[in-house]
């Protein structure tokens, strides 16, 4: 999770790290060329897992979680981009307009509430049972709709269990728009306290002006 900015600075300083190891190894104390440069390979070894490993300190302490939460979410979110492989591989294969606009829908409100999940981790102790259930109830049944649509004989049976996958989908669609909503709870929330704050700041501010123009 750790930032494409944190990338290019850490490579940033490692090329700074093996080129000052292999000058100074080469020309201050004339060690082999081939020594020297086997130097400075490994220097940019240990200066890249030293600073990987203060930058992902300093990133676990300012989002507040520690290793192994912070391992745990990266495992779920790997299988969450998983299931939206899926979802997106499936849901176009989809005939049926309604339906196809049902999946895509479903398919947006995942990837939204994954994306939101991704750039803040601690946030998916809000929509657990999404990552844990829900994501993966929807690439399942949009996988057997998808085959069970594409067969030549459709019979009653096939029409009902094509009629009651679209329900649940429905169902998955409502649920997924309620982990959306609390997901994004916290930070509404703080909206609203924002709002208020710069409410009642004006509000203060009209009425201290309002009171000097009425004592001049």
């Amino acid at each position: 999770m750790l930032k494409f900015g944190q990338f290019i600075f850490r490579n940033f300083l490692n090329f700074i790290v093996i080129t000052t190891a292999f000058l100074v190894c080469y020309w201050s104390f004339d060690i082999n060329f081939w020594i020297s440069s086997l130097i400075g390979v490994i220097s940019y070894f240990l200066s890249n897992t030293i600073i990987k490993t203060i930058q992902r300190f300093r990133y676990l302490k300012r989002v507040g979680l520690n290793r192994s939460e912070y391992k745990h979410i990266q495992i779920q979110l790997d299988d969450a981009h998983s299931e939206l492989r899926n979802l997106n591989r499936y849901y176009t294969k989809v005939r049926s307009i309604s339906t196809f606009k049902q999946l895509l829908e479903l398919h947006r409100l995942a990837k939204r509430i994954v994306n939101i999940v991704n750039k803040n981790p601690k946030k998916f102790y809000q929509v657990e049972q999404f990552f844990y259930a829900h994501l993966h109830s929807a690439s399942e049944l949009t996988e057997k709709y998808v085959l069970l649509s594409s067969q030549p004989i459709k019979d009653a049976d096939v029409h009902l269990a094509l009629q009651e996958t679209r329900e649940t989908l429905e169902d998955l669609n409502n649920i997924m728009q309620e982990d959306l909503h609390s997901v994004l709870a916290t930070d509404i929330e703080e909206l609203k306290m924002e709002l208020d704050f710069a409410q009642l700041s004006t509000a203060q501010k009209q009425t201290s002006a309002t009171m000097r123009g009425e004592s001049k």
